[in-house]
């Protein structure tokens, strides 16, 4: 994934050794062409799984869940981060903290889009501390799905949300992993 190293190192904006901006690249602007190699990258290391859906969050997942869902074939589904007058009263919710608004938020996703059935595959941009993670993980646990597993663009290894994963069992896929920002340094692990 060296292509996408480069492309870090030359956008992303160290803000502090907690926090990596990615608005050139991921959160605010997105790359189509980029975006379609992560997820035919995505496609390629869970194809074998029998993915019948490929979920994500609201909002800044979306555009490379949506690329792997194409490659796979199969729908993508977003958990929603805000109630609206049509949303679905017996929606499954839950409750997250979010690292990069430092807020509590409720993510939902209705159950009309996630069933027993399904063979779950979550991609996500980023993975900090996992916390809106968990909460998706325990959404599709909840609709009686499986979750085949978890593939991320970029892992944040210094904080604990891919570790605790992957110590609960699920299989954690990243693109990238970076290690520390220390000194306003990208350093990959």
């Amino acid at each position: 994934m060296d292509w996408l190293k480069e492309r870090i190192v030359k956008e992303g904006v160290v803000l502090s050794d907690q926090v990596l901006i990615l608005d050139a690249l991921l959160t605010h602007q997105v790359d189509p062409a980029l975006i379609m190699d992560m997820g035919r990258e995505f496609a390629r290391r869970f194809r074998d799984q029998g993915v019948t859906k490929v979920i994500t969050l609201e909002s800044s997942g979306i555009s490379v869940a949506f690329a792997a869902a194409l490659e796979l074939g199969v729908p993508m589904v977003f958990a929603r981060r805000k109630k609206t007058l049509l949303a679905d009263p017996d929606a499954l919710c839950e409750r997250v903290p979010s690292f990069t608004k430092g807020i509590v938020t409720d993510i939902m996703v209705s159950r009309q889009y996630i069933q027993d059935n399904d063979r779950v595959l979550f991609i996500d941009d980023i993975i900090a501390n996992g916390d809106a993670a968990r909460g998706l993980i325990k959404i599709i646990s909840r609709a009686g799905a499986e979750l085949v597993g978890l593939g991320v663009v970029i892992e944040k290894s210094f904080q604990a949300g891919a570790r605790t994963l992957r110590e609960q069992d699920v299989r954690v896929e990243s693109l990238v992993t970076i290690s520390s920002l220390e000194d306003g340094r990208i350093h990959f692990g």
